[in-house]
């Protein structure tokens, strides 16, 4: 399978392609050429994740990869849970946080790892040589600490991430801030827009980008989208073997959405043939979707700190890939809406959530709130849990008054020392770090 770049159709590479490059020419987006439909769901619903998973990523990879080094690298990649947990009758949550950062980057994080190390040894093999390659992406959370331990002491990759000073939680800031070795990570004096930004200025700039072998970890890489495709087939299997085939006819996602990474695979998911009926995408104050859907202008605003500072976004990236698939009629448009939510239903929502026995962070708040006022009781509402709550310990305890304990995975890092450097937000500054490590 061929994957084409949004911008410019005649950009054209393999899978192995899209991974190394991860932006095409002008910023552009890699698509895949064709959604393949999967015409035997249920038999795939019955398999275990890692091996259901293998099948659904198999046509996007097979140029590139045979079907005994996927399933390597999804066993590798997929080695922890993503739970279904029952909040009522008819609303559930699905777990992603049980992986090594405690988010559900850590699927698509870890899958692009893989990936790009089998890519990188096959290149070194073919010809003799090790080109650098520099892994730059911006953070608004939870990316930063998933890729730094998905790539963390892998030779000959370089990663260095960007993220907002002041802007994320601290306990976020530690998980990638404090590992060192090949991690590298700058503290930008603004916003997650203009850390995403600085990273397409990069890509922009032909002659950086072959000099350090640039690429990136961020949602635009379509390794991580394809990863994530896999736990929406693992939530609607959980529901297939709980409530059998009734289950399949009236499910709808509500997905906490920053940079959109998330929906897209949502979409590609159902593009593939998996019975789901809608998604809501669900926004905080940050509401450049839910105004655009609403009036066809798309204008984003400043970007706004909030309590779900993983969805700080203003201008998400992936949202071409969301509008090419609407638009061009891979899947019906009024498969997708949208709903912003503010800082105080947040907070209502994840005391309401703490009253029926879940703690819930911010972000699954904010989901869970939407599937309230945008899915109806006949509707089977599933809402996506993309943090634990523990990463927002000082938010989460101060809405609820009460205490919760720090997993392990935090507290091995919650003292150690940061080591970022800092940086005004200036390409020109940035292009010169990079430089001046090679």
């Amino acid at each position: 399978m061929k994957f084409y770049n949004l911008k410019e159709r005649d950009e054209q590479v393999s899978f192995a392609g899209a991974v190394k490059q991860g932006l095409g020419r002008n910023q552009g987006l890699f698509f895949p050429d064709s959604i393949p439909v999967l015409d035997n769901i249920e038999q795939l619903l019955a398999m275990p994740m890692v091996e259901r998973s293998v099948e659904v990523l198999y046509p996007f990879v097979s140029e590139d990869l045979t079907k005994a080094q996927l399933g390597d690298i999804v066993t590798h990649a997929f080695n922890f849970p993503a739970q279904m947990q029952p909040i009522s009758e008819n609303r559930s949550i699905l777990e992603l946080f049980h992986g090594p950062t405690l988010a559900f980057k850590d699927f698509g994080a870890r899958f692009m790892a893989k990936c790009l190390q089998a890519f990188v040894a096959k290149d070194a093999k073919a010809t003799g040589q090790k080109k650098p390659l520099t892994i730059l992406t911006a953070t608004s959370g939870d990316t930063g600490a998933a890729v730094a331990h998905a790539f963390h002491g892998i030779k000959n990759i370089r990663v260095v991430i960007m993220y907002p000073k002041g802007k994320i939680s601290l306990l976020q800031e530690k998980m990638f801030t404090t590992l060192g070795g090949n991690i590298e990570t700058i503290a930008i004096n603004g916003d997650f827009d203009d850390c995403q930004a600085l990273v397409k200025q990069s890509f922009d700039d032909r002659a950086l980008k072959e000099t350090i072998g640039l690429n990136s970890a961020n949602s635009i890489n379509i390794s991580r989208l394809l990863a994530q495709i896999c736990y929406y087939f693992e939530a609607v299997a959980q529901l297939y073997r709980q409530q059998g085939q009734q289950a399949l006819s009236n499910i709808v996602f509500s997905i906490p959405s920053g940079n959109f990474g998330n929906l897209t695979a949502g979409l590609f998911a159902k593009a593939m043939g998996l019975p789901i009926k809608r998604f809501i995408a669900a926004t905080n104050a940050n509401d450049t979707v839910p105004r655009y859907l609403q009036t066809g202008e798309w204008s984003p605003n400043e970007t706004v700190a909030t309590m779900s500072n993983a969805m700080d976004v203003s201008n998400p990236s992936n949202w071409p890939r969301v509008e090419h698939m609407l638009k061009s009629g891979i899947l019906d448009e009024g498969c997708v809406s949208s709903v912003s939510i503010d800082e105080e239903q947040t907070q209502m929502t994840m005391i309401a959530l703490a009253k029926l026995g879940y703690i819930s962070e911010p972000h699954a708040a904010v989901a869970y709130k939407a599937l309230q006022y945008n899915a109806s009781e006949e509707e089977f509402g599933v809402f996506l849990g993309t943090a634990h709550p523990a990463k927002f310990k000082e938010v989460v305890e101060s809405t609820l008054g009460q205490p919760i304990g720090l997993p392990k995975e935090l507290a091995d890092c919650a003292s150690e020392t940061i080591l970022s450097i800092e940086q005004s937000g200036d390409f020109a500054q940035l292009r010169e770090y990079l430089l001046s490590k090679i």
